[in-house]
């Protein structure tokens, strides 16, 4: 099987440049102008069209038992709806409860995506308690191929682990070269201004912001930059939301501490007006930590252009808001948290990032592929175009133009955190492995080809 990609702008982390691309065998075998295609050759025509690298969603939630329900999303689905907003790689949080055991709980996620994914995959290992068998498992689960951690500083008897836990878990991924992907609010201020508000019979969707309001989220920041600090760790903060928790982590930074960035589409797009629509619609808007006063997203813009943040993710957690949100209509708490975005990522940083300004197009593709690749053992095999890489590719239109709507997309979920937003070009044609998967916003490829992805740790 080959394709051969014509007279495209191809666009890297840092270069640019118009060739051809020949793809034989699932990996890019050749680059450059005028390739003649052999027999049997795909051939596509990308002449005024980018081809970027395929994009890696570095934080979603496919598989997802929470708060008494289970996110829409399956592989069958969510892959298809990665690949047709132009990503090809997911990095799905697997996520077991304090119960639950570390080696069952990889091999329950690893069965929700072998076989069913049509994109690649891997996971970050939740490690939500350290008990006497955790390590011996965990290293099991590192010799299997998976490279990252990921521990909570929330959710307090249910995913969060304690401070010998958090301790524990990162002396051994120093250990072991693994990087700790870490959610960060402290779980007692949490906890107690929930109790506070709800007393108050404070109990609208809106008041979720005041539950973990920016200082909770730095404090998060700066316990886990402690630990790090004293285990050499590298640490990698997801979704971080707002300038005090980023202010946190420079400082550490500053001191040495191994530390990473990921913001999320919605911090840069959405602010927490939209969690406080009356009638129960700021349900929709419901995530944590939650979205903040719009006068972060300069900083969080900035911080992409200046290399502050490395990676921009979706913690795609898709719940019906018809059945599924309405399980907090009368407590702010109980709303399953996520704003599902997978579909739409590439489209909405293009469209409102580099099409307005905020960001460059090799920032662009940095942020959203190449800067995920190399924290997360993938790169080069991932995140970038050159010979002997996996032949995941984007081909681009600038020119199209569209609007987002629920009723046209892929992801299993009753709404659109992003309804009518106009966009200003999409993924026109997307690979995995030099297989057509993606054409003109619809799935074409075939299911359930996706490959997990073996990682080796280097983080040491």
């Amino acid at each position: 099987m080959s394709l051969l990609i014509k007279a495209g702008d191809i666009v890297t982390a840092d270069s640019r440049y118009v060739a051809d691309i020949y793809c034989e065998d699932e990996t890019i075998t050749r680059i450059d102008r005028d390739i003649t295609p052999g027999a049997g050759t795909e051939v596509i025509d990308a002449r005024g069209k980018y081809v970027f690298p395929g994009f890696i969603d570095p934080h979603v939630h496919i598989y997802l038992p929470f708060m008494g329900t289970l996110a829409k999303d399956t592989y069958e689905t969510g892959s298809k709806a990665a690949l047709v907003g132009g990503t090809t790689t997911l990095i799905e949080m697997c996520c077991p409860s304090r119960k639950d055991d570390a080696l069952a709980a990889f091999e329950l996620w690893m069965a929700q995506a072998a076989g069913k994914s049509a994109c690649d995959f891997t996971f970050h290992m939740g490690v939500t308690k350290f008990d006497a068998t955790t390590a011996a498992q965990l290293r099991e689960i590192v010799a299997r191929g998976i490279s990252s951690f990921k521990v909570f500083l929330a959710y307090k008897g249910a995913f969060g682990v304690d401070d010998t836990e958090l301790y524990r878990t990162l002396k051994l991924a120093k250990e072991l070269g693994v990087i700790v992907t870490a959610h960060c609010e402290n779980e007692t201020l949490v906890a107690e201004r929930c109790a506070e508000l709800l007393a108050a019979g404070k109990t609208d969707p809106g008041q979720h912001h005041e539950s973990r309001p920016p200082a909770v989220e730095a404090e998060g920041v700066h316990h886990l930059m402690t630990f790090a600090e004293l285990t050499g760790a590298a640490t990698y903060i997801v979704h971080l939301s707002c300038r005090e928790a980023l202010s946190t982590a420079m400082a550490a930074r500053q001191r040495g501490v191994r530390v990473a960035v990921e913001t999320l589409i919605q911090y840069l797009l959405l602010d927490k007006t939209y969690a406080e629509r009356p009638d129960f619609e700021g349900a929709k808007y419901v995530m944590s930590p939650p979205l903040r006063d719009a006068r972060n997203q300069p900083v969080l813009w900035k911080g992409l252009r200046d290399g502050l943040v490395q990676t921009v993710a979706t913690d795609h957690a898709p719940f019906d808001f018809a059945k599924q949100k309405p399980m907090g209509r009368d407590d702010f708490t109980k709303i399953p948290n996520g704003i599902p975005s997978l579909e739409e990522r590439i489209n909405l940083l293009y469209t409102y990032g580099v099409k307005a300004g905020k960001i460059d197009l090799h920032t662009f593709v940095n942020v959203a592929s190449t800067n995920v690749a190399r924290l997360f053992d993938l790169f080069p095999r991932k995140g970038t175009i050159q010979p002997g890489a996996d032949a995941d590719l984007v081909v681009f239109d600038p020119n199209y133009r569209g609007t987002i709507s629920a009723k046209t997309q892929h992801m299993n979920v009753d709404y659109s955190a992003f309804e009518g937003w106009k966009l200003e070009g999409r993924a026109s044609v997307v690979t995995v492995r030099g297989q057509v998967a993606a054409r003109d916003g619809k799935f074409v490829g075939p299911p359930g080809r996706g490959r997990f992805l073996q990682r080796t740790p280097s983080h040491y």
